[in-house]
């Protein structure tokens, strides 16, 4: 573990965890620090390349802990991870909850499998260090934005596939989340006719989804086909269709979507897994 520091405003410090003690599987050049993209359109930062997975830990203040954690999955189409926008802030509001906030920067770009085993060793990896964290084992959930909603969607449905070889106990542990909220997630729906990806299995066992879309989003589909799977499996999930908001807004003010899908979704969590 090392610390690095993130600039959001103002400079902070958060602890950052490596999530594989050697090799990285499937992956043949050396861990390396991520490169950014020197596009910063919308004043958004942008990762182009990871090549050393981690998670970056924002603690809740003492008082506010309340024992649930959250790994979150930036979004970027799998070539870019939009890592303050889809991740530093939102670890932001949700330490703020009480949360256990992780941003995960998985392998981009244009690597998948690397991101699928990178969600499930993060799932693992989390519900190990549980105890020292102060962490309920049974409360850890994936939330994840576009490209991140379905990295998520992926763990959520996936955890019984061993995508990697073990490389150490942690790899024992369950890599199934015990919650899930996908916000404008991407390519669920890659299934004949727009219907859900094949590779999304879902079962009575799949954790309770959060999801949320604005009707005007190009991949408004892929919430709609999750919904209705979920239904007919018959899997507690909560769906909200805003009229208007696009795609790839992240949380910030000026956008009613952007603005309204928090409160929904801290809502969904106090009931889904805080049990209030």
């Amino acid at each position: 573990m090392s610390l690095v520091i993130y600039s959001m405003g103002r400079a902070q410090e958060h602890e950052v965890i490596d999530l594989w003690p050697s090799e990285v599987p499937g992956q043949s050049e050396s861990k390396a620090p991520v490169v950014f993209s020197e596009d910063t359109r919308g004043n958004v930062t942008r990762i182009a390349k990871v090549t050393k997975p981690v998670l970056v830990v924002y603690e809740p203040a003492s008082a506010l802990k309340n024992g649930a954690a959250v790994i979150i999955c930036p979004g970027g189409g799998y070539n870019i991870l939009a890592i303050d926008l889809e991740g530093y802030e939102v670890a932001e509001w949700l330490s703020g909850l009480g949360y256990t906030a992780f941003v995960l920067q998985y392998r981009v770009p244009q690597n998948r499998a690397g991101a699928l085993q990178d969600a499930q060793r993060a799932i693992r990896y989390v519900r190990g260090i549980s105890e020292e964290r102060g962490i309920d084992p049974n409360k850890v959930g994936i939330l994840g934005f576009s490209a991140g909603g379905s990295l998520s969607a992926r763990a959520s449905t996936r955890y019984l596939e061993d995508s990697y070889a073990a490389v150490d106990a942690l790899d024992k542990l369950s890599a199934r989340p015990d919650f899930t909220a996908l916000i404008y997630p991407a390519y669920l729906d890659q299934g004949p006719d727009r219907s859900l990806s094949p590779e999304l299995r879902l079962s009575d066992e799949t954790a309770p989804m959060f999801l949320f879309v604005a009707a005007d989003d190009r991949f408004a589909n892929s919430c709609l086909v999750m919904s209705s799977a979920l239904q007919l499996q018959k899997v507690p999930f909560e769906l909200h269709v805003l009229a208007h908001g696009g795609h790839g807004f992240g949380m910030r003010s000026g956008n009613h979507a952007a603005e309204t899908w928090p409160k929904l979704c801290e809502e969904w969590l106090n009931v889904t897994v805080l049990k209030k």
